[in-house]
């Protein structure tokens, strides 16, 4: 799906996806951690009704579980004005409530975020009762180039660090590529890391989160990459689709 997006497409979304003004920028690892860590200080020093994410202000109801969304702008609904009803986590939520299940969907999207970033603000994220994981983190890390052997030891270390805090946590791994102007040599082999962590770790896997979406120009946003608010909705049901019957088993036991 990615090879259908244009060049200049990719070079909107660079910055727009990291918060930086130009593509060396982006590529910083001391502003990316900066940019984390003032996000993750933001959230922590707000009041404990209104910190349960970066992303949201939610109000964790006894006995409803946490599913916690960790992922990056496409995760926190860049650019749709309003996330908090627009973005997939949120049309997840709708759906859970129309099944009449006992969960809470928190989003700690974060725009710019590699999966360094996000297992970095991992541990705070985790203060919360987290019943269900979903991990949408990867994008940046491909659109960067970065190493495809530290995407998948911080993954791994996220699911580790998860089932130790919770050992009965579910967790789901939302598949991503890689823009095809990095060579088919890293595309493939970073597409491979997320079913080869999935079965390694033995978690639920989304195999492509922007399946019937990425490179879709009327369901993405002007910038080619960020999906619009009928984008989200398409994206909500692939997600639905394997984490609806994950809450059924949570909820069973």
């Amino acid at each position: 799906m990615w090879r259908r997006l244009a060049a200049i497409g990719l070079l909107t979304f660079l910055p727009a996806c990291g918060g930086a003004e130009d593509p060396e920028a982006l590529r910083s690892p001391d502003r990316e951690v900066a940019a984390t860590d003032a996000a993750t200080e933001a959230a922590s020093s707000s009041s404990p009704a209104a910190s349960q994410s970066p992303a949201s202000t939610t109000d964790i109801s006894p006995g409803r579980g946490v599913v916690l969304f960790l992922g990056t702008s496409l995760t926190e609904g860049y650019g749709l004005g309003n996330a908090e009803e627009h973005a997939f986590p949120a049309k997840v939520q709708a759906r859970i409530d129309r099944a009449g299940l006992p969960f809470r969907v928190v989003n700690a999207g974060v725009g710019g975020d590699t999966s360094a970033g996000g297992l970095r603000r991992l541990e705070w994220l985790l203060r919360m009762p987290v019943r269900v994981l979903v991990i949408e983190l990867g994008a940046n890390d491909g659109l960067r180039g970065q190493d495809v052997d530290a995407l998948r030891d911080n993954l791994l270390a996220v699911i580790g660090r998860s089932r130790a805090r919770y050992p009965e946590v579910e967790i789901l791994l939302a598949g991503m590529q890689a823009p095809p102007n990095l060579g088919e040599r890293y595309t493939e082999s970073f597409s491979a890391v997320f079913p080869e962590v999935a079965r390694e770790a033995d978690v639920t896997l989304i195999p492509f989160l922007l399946e019937g979406v990425g490179g879709v120009r009327e369901l993405n946003q002007g910038d080619g990459i960020h999906p619009s608010v009928e984008g989200h909705e398409i994206i909500a049901e692939t997600v639905w689709a394997g984490l609806e019957p994950v809450l059924r088993r949570v909820d069973a036991r």
